[in-house]
C-alpha cells in the first residue's frame, strides 16, 4: 500500500488536491466516471460537501478525508447548545416598551 501524500506548505486546498489528481494523470471527471457517477457530479465538491466524490478523492491521493477537508471532518453529530445567553420567556414586543402599569 503506497503512503499518503505529504502535506503541501500551507495544508491541502481546492487547487493543491486538483494539482495532486493531475500530476497522477486523473481529473474529477475521470474518477466520477470510475466509480459509476456523472463526470460533471464531482465538481460541486469545492463549493458543498459531496461524500462519495470525498471519499473517492481521498482514496485515489491515498490520504485522510481530515486532512483533505478539515472544515468538513470528523463530522460533529452531537451538540450541546447554551441557553444561558437566551431569554426565551420574554417577546420582541416586549422588551421594547417601557414598564406601564395598569390604570
Amino acid at each position: 500500500m503506497a503512503k499518503p501524500k505529504q502535506v503541501p506548505p500551507g495544508g491541502w486546498d481546492q487547487h493543491s488536491i486538483k494539482a495532486e489528481l493531475h500530476r497522477q494523470g486523473m481529473t474529477l471527471a475521470e474518477l466520477a466516471k470510475s466509480k459509476g457517477k456523472k463526470p460533471g457530479s464531482f465538481s460541486h465538491v469545492w463549493k458543498r460537501q459531496v461524500s462519495v466524490a470525498e471519499q473517492a478523492i481521498a482514496e485515489f491521493l491515498n490520504t485522510p478525508l481530515v486532512k483533505l477537508f478539515p472544515d468538513r471532518y470528523p463530522k460533529r453529530t452531537a451538540r450541546i447548545l447554551s441557553s444561558k445567553n437566551e431569554d426565551y420567556g420574554a417577546s420582541q414586543k416586549g422588551s421594547q416598551l417601557p414598564d406601564r402599569e395598569a390604570a
